[in-house]
């Protein structure tokens, strides 16, 4: 009998979601599963594979194959729906918001379609499709509520997300985003630090501010400097450790954000910021509001304010008309900028875009052989930055889930205040996710560094207690996650955590 069998005949029904795409989307799902769980779901074990009463997926509209993704895994689904009577699938997202009536037509079995806008209403058009036996579209035009005000089952029990503002204003010709998620709309400052009070009273110590443009926070309240006051505010919260945030643009990142990173000790020396591209042309052609002057301009005064600042990046190959100039340009531009990492993609071609039905298209050939020279080039940077790091005594908080091959070395994963993967010597005395070790680094590979030695120290948090209450409670059994809304105003109340951008930052 399967775990959703054995869930049916206790009455009790179990979900699964499935996340495709950017570090909103998870956050999304996160909400997804508070709204299920809230509405008596259970979440489906690890590894259920399609084996649960309800089967979410929250869909990413910004790469290439993206729909044919989507409509080979409700593929697989199928048979298992016709066999099991019930069982409901659920597509959102934003290629739901996206393709709307079209999912239904090409795979009849979805019983329901949410856009980006009423997450929401899913378990109400769940309900709504088991009772009038037929599927559900609803995609609403504009954002209905905050997703902060939505129940909320966060994934970490130390680290979390949390979201300043939703949608975009910035009309870049390769990404579909904006059409699909809106203009932006900004959060009042108020309930982003309230949220972050009452997450910290929960146990995090770690917190990621989440934007589309995260660093254009304030054009909706007007307040050209609310970014960096949101920033320096975060500071002022007792028991916050670590604040990050992502992803910001070139064009919004002022000196005041500079500065208050540099001043707030608990800002990360970390930035993601997307290049795109290195060419002036290029970047023009994108409708990139930004030159590579500007750019670089940045990248030296936050140099200048955080010397150990590590910066990594978003870069597009193959753009519409991209010339081999241009291309000499990019490169030209991460030997400069030296990012500690950089999220590479090939343009891929995404219908109801501008550069979609642009003249000269690059052939698929040109971009992967230069795809393949700018992986070369960044690698060859990111092994030379982390090799600077060797000796470098790091606080390191320690992450769950992170090596993947930790069992069989014996060690142990976390991230550095840049955010740089550590793997270190498991130490003798007992540390859980969300502890904080000292350690000297000793070897650094491209992708990871490693501390060999002994751990200098460990210093148990309450973000490590948190974790082990969390892992406590579900090893006895009871429903895993942390059920979370909007806290009311000074009375915080248990609440609502990157991988970089989806490209289109």
């Amino acid at each position: 009998m399967s775990s959703s069998d054995r869930s049916r005949a206790v009455g009790v029904k179990t979900y699964e979601v499935r996340t495709y795409g950017c570090q909103m989307n998870v956050h999304d799902s996160e909400r997804l599963s508070g709204l299920l769980e809230d509405a008596g779901y259970v979440r489906a074990p690890e590894g259920s594979d399609g084996d649960a009463d309800v089967v979410v997926f929250n869909t990413c509209a910004v790469r290439e194959n993206a729909d044919n993704r989507l409509y080979g895994n409700l593929g697989r689904l199928a048979p298992k729906k016709a066999g099991r009577p019930g069982m409901q699938i659920a597509v959102g997202g934003c290629l739901a918001q996206k393709d709307r009536d079209t999912i239904v037509k090409r795979a009849p079995w979805v019983d329901v379609v949410f856009g980006t806008h009423n997450i929401g209403k899913l378990p109400v058009l769940l309900e709504r499709a088991r009772v009038q036996e037929e599927a559900q579209v609803e995609i609403a035009e504009s954002l209905e509520a905050f997703p902060s005000t939505l129940p909320t089952r966060r994934e970490s029990a130390y680290a979390a997300w949390v979201s300043i503002s939703v949608g975009c204003n910035n009309t870049c010709t390769f990404c579909i985003v904006p059409a699909l998620r809106g203009k932006e709309k900004d959060r009042r400052t108020g309930d982003i630090l309230a949220e972050i009070e009452a997450l910290v009273g929960e146990g995090v110590s770690e917190i990621t501010l989440l934007g589309q443009n995260v660093n254009a926070y304030g054009s909706d309240i007007g307040d050209r400097e609310a970014f960096s006051k949101l920033l320096r505010a975060c500071g002022g919260i007792e028991g916050l450790e670590r604040v990050r945030f992502t992803s910001p643009h070139p064009r919004d990142f002022t000196d005041d954000v500079i500065a208050a990173m540099a001043e707030t000790p608990n800002v990360m020396p970390q930035l993601h910021m997307p290049l795109q591209s290195g060419s002036d042309p290029v970047l023009k052609a994108m409708r990139r509001s930004y030159r590579q002057e500007r750019y670089l301009g940045i990248i030296r005064k936050v140099r200048e304010a955080i010397p150990h600042a590590a910066i990594t990046t978003d870069i597009i190959v193959g753009f519409p008309g991209e010339t081999e100039e241009d291309f000499e340009q990019t490169l030209h531009v991460v030997r400069e900028a030296r990012f500690a990492q950089a999220f590479t993609f090939q343009y891929s071609k995404r219908p109801g875009t501008p550069a979609a039905t642009m003249d000269n298209q690059i052939p698929k050939e040109v971009v992967q052989a230069r795809y393949e020279r700018l992986v070369a080039l960044q690698e060859e940077i990111s092994w030379e930055e982390n090799k600077k790091q060797v000796g470098r005594t790091l606080e390191l908080m320690v992450a769950e889930g992170e090596g993947r091959k930790d069992g069989a070395t014996q060690r142990l994963s976390g991230r550095a205040p840049d955010n740089r993967l550590v793997h270190f010597t498991k130490p003798d005395q007992a540390v859980r996710p969300g502890d904080v070790v000292t350690v000297e680094i000793t070897y650094a590979a491209p992708h990871h560094l490693l501390a060999e030695g002994a751990v200098l120290d460990v210093r148990r948090t309450r973000a490590g207690d948190a974790w082990e209450k969390r892992t406590t409670e579900k090893a006895a059994a009871q429903p895993a996650g942390v059920m979370l809304g909007l806290p009311k105003i000074g009375v915080p109340e248990p609440l609502p955590a990157a991988t970089s951008g989806c490209g289109c930052d």
